[in-house]
């Protein structure tokens, strides 16, 4: 998995590592993904500097490649990372929860067992159809968690077995989606009320150091940690930016990424991830209460954060630029009936982040950042509001009101941006 090697670069003292995979992409994809010694993802323009030298090579022939001097670890790096994911855990917790596990055809089923064997975790009911490594991804379109369809077999399964959540991996291993029971079905979190929950775990047990998040997540982290009187950052897309903030304690961004443990992984990992989540299934299984119970709790807190996306999948990127250079040429004023009151074209900066390809509106009371995404043919835009609760009383007004918005802001942005 992805996050051994983040883990194993700084264990051996490595100078770089790299990572050919797929991700939660098709399976004609290879990403080349390359850490340097620290344990963190290059930023640019390494990236560029790199992928002029593979555009360089004409033939593999042409590269020379040694007969001899490969040396292949033994298990005694999977042990330390295994060692480490321990620790992430509070001592004398409760680890009560009942999973049920998909690998989505990836890598992560032995390192997660492995893990949850060790902190003394219930063996998860795996899906048996996704549970072993197979590259062609047989029974699923998009091997990501957040596509339509993905967890199928999944909440099959969990009807079976009746679990306290529902935990998956993308192929390799470094994301962590979770899912929980709502009025007898079972709904996906998503990353960002995920992000939410570890947050306050996290603060809960006591953590000190800075909270951060990419600019495409939800600002009830910001909240969270100014609540903490913890350090809170936002930085671009990405844990190559993520991991760089100084004095890191906990990231995440809302594409099922969490880094709960930045000083044995600096990168997203979605086994730690998976152990920390289900060791709050567990405190609040219990107290009698659920993942659901806490994310109301932090609504009333702080209001109810509510985010959405709207996704368009390409076959020709000329769609996605078009897009971009109509909201540019001709950018809207409001949405959903709600003034733009700031309107920033990211590829100029801003006074906290470096250039990057993207559009953020800040309305009264929501926000939209509409981006090219960085590993697939997508234009995303990323939609939040917030609405403000008194009491639990006020929620299911305060989500239906919340959904209204979105719905709109989506229909508008829809327009507006020719998609």
């Amino acid at each position: 998995p992805t996050p051994v090697l983040a883990y194993a670069i700084r264990h051996l003292g490595a100078a770089a590592g790299v990572e050919v995979t797929a991700s939660h992409n098709p399976p004609r994809d290879n990403g080349y993904k390359v850490y340097l010694g620290d344990g963190s993802q290059i930023v640019p323009p390494a990236d560029a500097d790199i992928a002029a030298e593979i555009d360089a090579v004409r033939s593999l022939n042409d590269v020379p490649r040694p007969d001899s001097g490969w040396e292949t670890l033994d298990d005694s790096v999977l042990d330390a990372y295994l060692a480490r994911t321990d620790e992430v855990l509070a001592a004398g917790s409760p680890r009560t929860a009942r999973t049920v596990y998909t690998a989505m055809h990836g890598v992560g089923k032995d390192v997660l067992l492995a893990a949850f064997e060790r902190a003394g975790f219930p063996a998860p009911a795996l899906v048996a159809e996704q549970a072993d490594p197979d590259p062609d991804f047989p029974t699923v379109a998009f091997p990501n968690p957040e596509e339509p369809g993905a967890m199928d077999l999944a909440f099959a399964k969990a009807r079976e077995t009746d679990p306290d959540l529902v935990i998956a991996n993308d192929p390799d291993a470094d994301r962590c989606a979770v899912a929980v029971r709502e009025n007898d079905e079972w709904r996906m979190l998503r990353g960002d009320e995920v992000g939410a929950l570890l947050a306050a775990h996290l603060v809960n047990r006591g953590a000190r150091g800075t909270f951060a998040e990419s600019i495409v997540s939800s600002s009830l982290l910001g909240r969270i940690a100014e609540k903490a009187g913890l350090p809170y950052e936002e930085t671009l897309t990405g844990f190559k930016w993520i991991a760089r903030v100084d004095g890191l304690r906990y990231g995440y961004e809302e594409a099922l990424g969490y880094c709960v443990d930045p000083e044995g992984v600096r990168d997203k990992d979605g086994i730690t991830a998976a152990l920390l989540i289900t060791e709050l299934a567990s405190a609040l299984k219990e107290e009698g209460r659920t993942l659901l119970d806490l994310l109301d709790d932090l609504a009333v807190e702080h209001g109810l954060h509510a985010t959405d996306q709207l996704s368009v999948r390409v076959e020709d990127l000329s769609v996605i630029a078009d897009a971009m250079r109509r909201l540019r040429e001709q950018p809207p004023t409001e949405l959903a009936g709600l003034a733009i009151t700031r309107a920033e074209d990211l590829t100029r900066g801003t006074e906290t982040l470096p250039p990057t390809d993207g559009l953020r509106y800040t309305l009264e009371g929501a926000r939209v950042i509409v981006r090219p995404s960085g590993t697939e043919p997508k234009l995303k835009c990323y939609l939040e509001v917030v609405v403000p609760v008194a009491t639990h009383a006020d929620l299911p007004a305060a989500r239906a009101e919340a959904a209204g918005l979105l719905a709109t802001i989506k229909r508008d942005l829809s327009t507006a941006a020719g998609i």
